[in-house]
């Protein structure tokens, strides 16, 4: 058959494919949720697709940094670790909006307490709200278990806090949800906020009253010990919001409150042009400074006489030309037209974002997190059973947490330069060298604390999760970017200097070390042997042989690391088996990986009639372009109610053609292997770990998704990865299965729509090392690896008449009892994603028969 790659992008659909003992083909609900392929947004090289720092990858507090709309980069949609671990819940405003009514139905209760209310599930009129209740949450379970992080003064703020009124507490809460750095029209936020809040005036004047605090902090002097700490301390007084007539002084400042029309207006006056907004706001700030009013020139609408003798009473003339300055009327007329403006008190905002941080234990939090716990609670859901352990030691001190803090800030700079406003060029590159260099003493002292406490201090694997809590964790992250951007800028010997200090530790970001080995031995075969600083010979080739072998250990070294993923093993054995034939190693001493050797995938076409729209819209949906989702005609399928065959995406059809080749299986794409993973590791995911079961309503531990959950559960995972490849998969599915089926346990992956007696046999058909080798994938890097499974997942057992190898010859393998096979489907102009390929290199690497069928239309035909 003809070899032809990659899926159909635009099927949204999955339905099981029906078998010949009658089964139907409803859709597994989970099942049906495709996450459709997009442009992948990286720097070349820079993030690999074992990346496994996805939720952390932007660091926290995002948006205090952000100055306005025009300048904040564009950011990806992240999940915190807290949204990634509980149900699937709705969060939209329907949402919001059902959880309020059902508040409201609630009697009234006298507790004016957030977590009675919470717990109780009782409302209390205008006392209440899902904003508030959730933000008041995160404040009350911190300062239970955690108050040690926080300080006098900044206690005294949370008393003051409580005491506002339910309406201020309210408005307050949606700004914080917002750009909080803006500042926002006092008369936009009284239409806007009108039905929630029956005074914004009061509310508002609430927020800007000067509050007093206490005398100096207990700060200890350790605080400040670390170059370049953020405490944004406090002063003698505050307040929760920020006037106007207080702060905007400069046209600076003001020019930005603008909208675009509005801008052109003043601009029109002013006599400048810009072509845009940002144009507009340089050109106005500039001519403001230069341009002076007549009087600053000394002339003024009296005789020549009085102005001559004027010039002598020179206080008065320095205030007259301060007052005709053209910045000051443009200020006063901007702010005419945008009115009273607030905006949030930067410290105190980063007082409440340092709460959130502390208690949704990630490095980021949306909007989502401060309701998704709620909505989780309050939905009829049957979740695992496991011990739930709220730990107080994620930082161990304040001084850490704000070190911390200022880690994640750095972070951000460094993804503002490579990721968010384009190409970075040289100034770009240097940069973020700068940084790198800024913090790498402090890196190298974290990773030898880091060190000791994992030798003398940490038990049952608890660091494993803690470190990702640990200011080094990010700045390890900085380093990996600094060795990126070093190589971009061809200064080698740097990067093999700095990349050899990673790979010389093992606790931070372990799932990168093997793109950290593949740089270095390419470094080493190539580039090494000229910027050698003490080189072993004056001969080229002496030099190069030398760097070569050197390059051939880092392979070795690689495939020997633990922490080195399966995914990195093909590319290092591919550049050892590569030196040691150029460097002529004897061949009873040159490595044999025939065993390991990946096969081919093989090809398929299915041909069949193609729908196609005679009016399609030019600009398709949402104006984004045609789309390509095709419609196909199912001749081998079941009929629709009208006795004709059904139109269907482009792996439906192929799955009915499988159908008539005599396989059963699924449209899963990753979906299966989710849920056979969630079955096999069902007790290894809600086995106790300190630290990642900080709620009762988690679906997987906190770690899942980060590259800790594996060396956390090393022992048990390679545990059942011998008792699968030992035949036990069938048993521990049927266990989970009646013990949790009836309850409908709430799992990560876990999709109950799957037909058990499908599941137990598709695991028997499996090769058992091989069922062994995706399992261990998952583990590894759960977060990365649960997307770019293929389309389909086909079996057939030893006993149908179809079951036949490649070669047409039965298949009499004694290890297991089918065959399975995963089918990538292809349309017209799609493309295999690196996920995609990375998964046909591990299934067929492990025996697993892969398949790239081309869906080849013989026919299209119009619909009218």
């Amino acid at each position: 058959m003809d070899r032809f790659v990659q899926r159909s992008k635009s099927s949204t659909s999955r339905s099981p494919l029906a078998t010949g003992s009658g089964k139907s083909n409803k859709r597994p609900e989970g099942a049906a949720q495709r996450t459709t392929p997009t442009k992948r947004r990286r720097v070349a090289e820079l993030k690999e697709s074992g990346d496994e720092d996805d939720e952390f990858d932007l660091p926290t507090l995002t948006k205090s940094i952000r100055d306005s709309e025009d300048e904040a980069p564009k950011m990806p949609p992240r999940q915190t670790a807290i949204e990634s671990s509980l149900p699937a819940v709705p969060i939209d405003k329907e949402a919001i909006e059902q959880y309020e009514a059902m508040r409201s139905s609630q009697p009234q209760i006298d507790e004016d307490n957030t977590t009675t209310r919470f717990e109780k599930r009782q409302w209390v009129p205008g006392k209440s709200s899902i904003y508030v209740d959730a933000f008041n949450l995160a404040l009350e379970t911190v300062l239970e278990d955690e108050s040690p992080l926080f300080d006098i003064k900044e206690k005294h703020v949370f008393e003051q806090w409580r005491g506002l009124s339910y309406e201020t507490q309210y408005l307050y809460v949606r700004l914080f949800l917002r750009k909080t750095a803006s500042w926002h029209r006092v008369e936009r936020l009284q239409s806007s906020y009108s039905n929630d809040i029956t005074d914004v005036d009061l509310a508002i004047e609430d927020l800007l009253e000067p509050r007093e605090l206490p005398g100096d902090s207990s700060n200890s002097p350790e605080e400040t010990r670390s170059e370049g700490l953020e405490v944004w301390s406090l002063g003698d007084t505050f307040t929760f919001a920020d006037d106007s007539q207080e702060y905007i002084k400069t046209m600076a400042d003001a020019t930005p409150l603008l909208s675009l029309d509005e801008l052109k207006a003043l601009a029109k006056d002013a006599k400048v042009k810009g072509k845009n907004k940002a144009d507009l706001v340089k050109a106005l700030c500039l001519t403001s400074a230069r341009q002076a009013g007549l009087l600053s020139l000394g002339l003024s609408r009296q005789n020549t006489n009085e102005s001559i003798a004027s010039r002598d009473q020179e206080p008065e003339d320095n205030q007259e030309k301060m007052e005709v300055n053209r910045d000051s009327h443009f200020l006063r007329k901007i702010l005419a037209t945008t009115g009273p403006l607030i905006r949030l008190s930067e410290p105190i905002f980063k007082l409440f974002e340092r709460v959130h941080l502390v208690f949704y234990r990630s490095t980021e939090w949306t909007e989502n997190s401060l309701t998704a716990i709620i909505l989780a609670k309050i939905a009829r859901r049957n979740y695992p059973d496991y011990v739930v352990c709220r730990s107080s030691n994620i930082f161990d001190s304040r001084q850490s947490l704000l070190e911390f803090e200022l880690s994640m800030r750095k972070d951000f700079e460094v993804d503002k330069v490579l990721e968010f406003n384009g190409p970075p060029g040289e100034a770009g590159f240097l940069k973020v060298l700068e940084i790198f260099e800024g913090i790498a003493e402090r890196w190298r002292e974290l990773l030898r604390q880091e060190e000791h406490r994992e030798n003398h201090v940490y038990e049952f694997g608890e660091g494993s999760y803690l470190r990702r809590f640990n200011a080094a964790h990010a700045f390890t992250r900085i380093a990996h970017k600094a060795a990126y951007v070093l190589g971009r800028l061809h200064r080698y010997r740097e990067e093999h200097a700095l990349l050899t200090e990673l790979l010389s530790q093992h606790l931070f970001h372990p799932a990168r070390r093997g793109s950290w080995y593949q740089r270095k031995a390419l470094l080493e075969e190539r580039y090494m042997w000229e910027v050698d600083p003490d080189p072993v010979s004056t001969s080229p080739e002496t030099q190069k042989k030398h760097w070569q072998q050197i390059a051939l250990i880092t392979c070795e070294t690689g495939l020997q690391d633990r922490d080195c993923h399966l995914i990195y093993h093909y590319d290092l054995q591919k550049r050892l088996l590569k030196l040691e034939k150029r460097l002529r190693v004897p061949r009873r001493l040159q490595h044999d990986f025939g065993h390991l050797k990946l096969r081919e995938p093989e090809e398929h076409n299915v041909q069949g009639i193609q729908l196609v729209r005679d009016d399609p819209d030019p600009k398709g949906k949402n104006g984004r372009g045609l789309s390509t989702k095709t419609t196909w005609l199912d001749e081998l399928g079941e009929l629709d109610e009208d006795g004709e065959p059904a139109h269907v995406s482009v792996e439906e059809m192929c799955l009915s053609y499988y159908r008539h080749e005599g396989w059963k299986g699924y449209h899963s794409e990753g979906g299966i292997i989710r849920t056979l993973f969630a079955y096999l590791f069902f007790d290894i995911l809600f086995v106790y770990v300190p630290n990642v079961f900080q709620t009762a309503f988690q679906t997987c531990p906190l770690d899942l998704h980060t590259d800790a959950f594996y060396p956390a559960r090393a022992s048990q995972i390679n545990h059942r990865l011998v008792e699968i490849a030992n035949g036990g998969g069938e048993k521990i599915l049927r266990e989970v299965y009646e013990r949790e089926h009836e309850r409908q346990t709430c799992v990560v992956g876990l999709n109950w729509d799957f037909g058990i007696e499908d599941l137990v046999e598709l695991v028997s058909c499996f090769n058992r090392t091989a069922l062994a080798a995706v399992c261990k994938v998952m583990s590894e890097d759960y977060r990365a690896r649960r997307g770019g499974v293929p389309d389909l997942v086909l079996w057939r057992t030893a006993g149908d008449e179809a079951q036949t190898n490649r070669d047409g010859i039965i298949n009499n393998n004694i290890d297991r009892k089918g065959e399975v096979m995963f089918a990538e489907v292809k349309s017209a102009n799609d493309r295999l994603s690196d996920t995609q390929r990375l998964w046909i290199h591990v299934l067929t690497g492990a025996g697993v028969r892969v398949a790239l069928c081309n869906a080849v239309a013989r026919e299209v035909r119009t619909l009218l």
